[in-house]
């Protein structure tokens, strides 16, 4: 614990700290209804040359740049205090302008192995070189809600390739809430909120449904 404010640790409870307010800036915004996460987006650094070729080998432009921040910050600020302790246990902590150059280049290959597993699991957003209007018509599940006509929430959608993505979506008007876990119809859109209403019921699924209660 001693560690944690000692000025040889100074850069990484920096690190830290800065990882916590970002933490809790893109917590309250989806709260409000947006995401700082959105408002960065994934650059583009394929094709490019200098320092953005070097960036995309940590896959920069296959994850959204705040999780990208994120994760550098998280593991530069862990190896750091772990490097740290164990220079304190056998011997002293380490100056600081000394410990961030191993902890940085151990961070390196930890966000690439990372990142890498990160952009298979996180969903396409609708920035992803999708039309808009392909969506109207798609059934979706509330994720962030419940949605009713005030501040946005989110829904999960697939496109016609089978891709996911996170929309940002309310209640139509005269709707009740729709809550987390609803199945929902994307019936328009007003710039990049859509348009929900509660999806039809398969009358399939609602026979099968009554005869496993049956039994």
């Amino acid at each position: 614990m001693a560690l944690l404010f000692a000025p040889e640790c100074a850069p990484f409870a920096i690190a830290a700290a800065v990882l916590a307010g970002l933490t809790a800036i893109e917590m309250l915004a989806m709260v409000m209804g947006f995401s700082v996460m959105e408002f960065l987006g994934k650059p583009e650094v394929h094709g490019h040359d200098g320092i953005l070729a070097y960036l995309s080998w940590l896959n920069l432009g296959g994850v959204p740049l705040l999780i990208l921040l994120m994760m550098t910050l998280g593991f530069f600020a862990m190896t750091g205090f772990a490097l740290q302790a164990v220079a304190s246990a056998f011997w002293a902590p380490l100056p600081s302008f000394i410990a961030v150059i191993p902890a940085a280049l151990a961070t390196i290959p930890m966000v690439r192995a990372s990142s890498r597993t990160v952009a298979r699991l996180v969903p396409h957003d609708e920035t992803y070189a999708v039309n808009l209007d392909a969506f109207l018509g798609r059934t979706a599940e509330v994720s962030i809600g419940p949605l009713d006509q005030g501040l946005p929430g989110r829904v999960r959608v697939k496109d016609q390739h089978g891709n996911w993505h996170v929309l940002r979506a309310r209640a139509a008007k005269g709707e009740g809430p729709l809550g987390i876990g609803a199945s929902v119809l994307l019936v328009d859109h007003k710039a990049n909120v859509f348009i929900a209403i509660p999806a039809p019921v398969d009358p399939t699924d609602a026979n099968n449904q009554s005869f496993r209660e049956q039994q």
